[in-house]
């Protein structure tokens, strides 16, 4: 699924998380809770182990999940134009802030 095909996702004022906490406008999540979601879901379909989730989806040190983010045209991912740090645009911008200020 590419990102134009996921659904639009519509928040409804309740916590995600199952928590039934209210969330201001906007939000799906009460600060912190959408680890705590995160953390269920592992639990419940990895065996709570990001090895066991990478390996469910056929990655590992064999096979970089962080290339194959990279690589795909529909992800968002990008590489550092110095290093081998690969993140979201924003996530790389402010790595090269910190690590490569001169470049």
């Amino acid at each position: 699924m590419t990102n134009s095909e996921k659904p639009r996702l519509i928040p409804t004022g309740k916590c995600w998380c199952g928590c039934g906490r209210e969330v201001g406008l906007g939000k799906f999540f009460a600060p912190g809770h959408d680890k705590i979601a995160e953390a269920a879901l592992m639990a419940l379909r990895y065996d709570g182990s990001v090895a066991q989730l990478l390996h469910a989806h056929g990655y590992g040190s064999h096979h970089s999940v962080r290339r194959a983010a990279v690589d795909d045209p529909n992800c968002s991912w990008v590489q550092c134009a110095d290093c081998n740090y690969s993140g979201a645009p924003a996530s790389v911008a402010n790595h090269r802030k910190k690590e490569h200020p001169d470049t």
